[in-house]
C-alpha cells in the first residue's frame, strides 16, 4: 500500500471543502477549525468533543441566526481558560457532557437542534448547565463585536447619556411623543 502525500494546495483545497470540523492536537493544545477555515479555537483544557458540545450548547442557549459560530467559539475559548484554572469545573464539565451524551442514548452532537434543546431543558437546574449558562450570557453579550448585530452602540455616559445621543437610533423602538423627547440641551 503506497502513501499519498498531499501538497499544500491539495491540503488547503481538501480542508476548505470538508464538511466536518477538523481537529488537530499539538503540544497539549487542541485546535478546532471551522469547516470553512474561517476561524479556529485553541483549547488548552477541554477535549475536542467537549468543546464541540459546548459550542452547540451555547448556540442553543442563546440562538441568534445573525451571529456566526465564531462568536460562540470565543465563548468556548474563554470557558476553556476557566476550566484550565479550576479542577472542580473541569470535573463538572466532563460529567455534564457525559450526561448530555446519555440523555437520549445518542451522542448530543448527533441530535437535532430541537432535541438538543430538550436535553438541555432536562438538566437546566444542574451545576454544569448553570456554569455554562452564566459564563455564556456574560461572554457573548459582553463581546463588543456582537453589539452592532443588536443595534447597541455601547456605553453613552461619556456622551451625556442616551437621551442626547441617539435615543431613537435603534429603529425598532416606537416613536415617543414630544413630552417624552425634549429638544437637546445646548447649554
Amino acid at each position: 500500500m503506497s502513501k499519498r502525500i498531499l501538497n499544500r494546495r491539495e491540503f488547503l483545497r481538501t480542508a476548505a471543502t470538508a464538511a466536518a470540523t477538523v481537529v488537530a492536537a499539538a503540544s497539549g493544545t487542541t485546535m478546532i477549525l471551522a469547516s470553512n477555515g474561517a476561524w479556529a479555537m485553541e483549547l488548552k483544557a477541554l477535549p475536542a468533543h467537549d468543546a464541540e458540545v459546548l459550542l452547540a450548547m451555547t448556540r442553543r442557549l442563546y440562538p441568534h441566526e445573525m451571529l456566526g459560530d465564531i462568536y460562540y467559539a470565543e465563548v468556548v475559548e474563554a470557558f476553556d481558560a476557566k476550566v484550565q484554572a479550576d479542577a472542580d469545573l473541569a470535573g463538572t464539565v466532563k460529567a455534564g457532557v457525559a450526561e448530555l451524551d446519555n440523555t437520549f442514548g445518542v451522542p448530543f452532537m448527533r441530535l437535532s437542534p430541537g432535541v438538543q434543546l430538550e436535553a438541555l431543558k432536562r438538566m437546566e437546574g444542574g451545576p454544569f448547565f448553570q456554569a455554562v449558562r452564566g459564563h455564556t450570557v456574560v461572554a457573548l453579550y459582553g463581546n463588543k463585536n456582537v453589539w452592532p448585530n443588536f443595534g447597541y452602540q455601547g456605553a453613552s455616559a461619556q456622551d451625556g447619556g442616551y437621551l442626547f445621543r441617539g435615543f431613537q437610533d435603534a429603529g425598532w423602538t416606537m416613536e415617543p411623543d414630544t413630552e417624552a423627547s425634549p429638544p437637546p440641551f445646548l447649554g
